[in-house]
């Protein structure tokens, strides 16, 4: 039975797709490379627990850390190598060995992070590649130094500095309750020299030199006894009433 035109177009159209798509990925494998990633689980420092530790890791100095990379079997062979490290950042090999191209070294900062890696790689039919050993680096990382957020005070600055109560002013000041210690007595002499010294408030002067002792009155600057002064006194007072008296009765009368 013949097939008809329009049955042979229907079968043409996917084999057509078919090929326009084999011929469209052929470029991306036109030299024979694949992409794979690395076997170990990230992230990791060239110290972490379970990386195996080497001293040498090829040319890398000491003073890095080194980071050896291996492919499976023998067949497979680096093409490009791209890592990432923090710090670092995105690092891309394309030199390998030694001692052949399935070896790969990576150098790094003291104390770096593997954050990232994958391989373009050629031939065989690998899955992944592994990181064989790291070379921790002997420079010791020092912490850098803090600084004080206090600024010291400088040295030179004066540590007595001018009160309102400076040393300058007298200290002998002349108080208004110190007054003259030669106060007059009631005879007008005066009973002594003035001290240098400022008299208490409230002292008492001292004693007239002219006066009794045994607590009598003071000398009145006269030679008339004070009894007769007492009995003319007396007598004035006497001859007062008697006029008042007089006086009264006259008026009465």
């Amino acid at each position: 039975m013949p097939i008809s035109p329009k049955r042979w177009a229907v079968a043409a159209v996917p084999a057509a797709a078919s090929l326009l798509l084999a011929a469209g990925a052929a470029p991306a494998f036109a030299d024979g490379s694949y992409t794979i990633p690395i076997h170990q689980k990230l992230p990791l420092t060239a110290t972490s627990q379970g990386v195996e530790n080497q001293k040498k890791c090829a040319d890398i100095p000491s003073s890095q850390d080194g980071w050896h990379f291996v492919l499976p079997g023998n067949s497979t062979t680096f093409v490009e190598l791209k890592v990432t490290f923090e710090p670092g950042g995105e690092k891309t090999v394309t030199v390998f060995g030694p001692p052949t191209d399935k070896h790969a070294y990576v150098a790094s900062e003291p104390g770096a992070k593997l954050t990232a890696a994958s391989a373009k790689v050629t031939g065989g039919s690998v899955e992944w590649f592994n990181l064989s050993h790291t070379c921790p680096s002997s420079a010791t990382v020092s912490p850098s130094p803090s600084v004080s957020s206090g600024a010291p005070s400088p040295s030179g600055s004066p540590s007595s500095s001018a009160s309102a109560s400076a040393s300058s002013s007298p200290s002998s000041s002349a108080s208004p309750s110190a007054s003259a210690s030669s106060s007059v007595s009631p005879s007008g002499t005066p009973s002594g020299t003035p001290s240098g010294s400022p008299a208490p408030s409230g002292s008492a002067s001292a004693p007239a030199t002219g006066g009794t002792t045994g607590g009598g009155l003071a000398s009145t600057g006269s030679d008339a006894p004070v009894g007769l002064i007492a009995g003319m006194a007396a007598a004035l007072v006497g001859a007062g009433a008697f006029l008042v008296v007089r006086r009264r009765r006259g008026a009465e009368g």
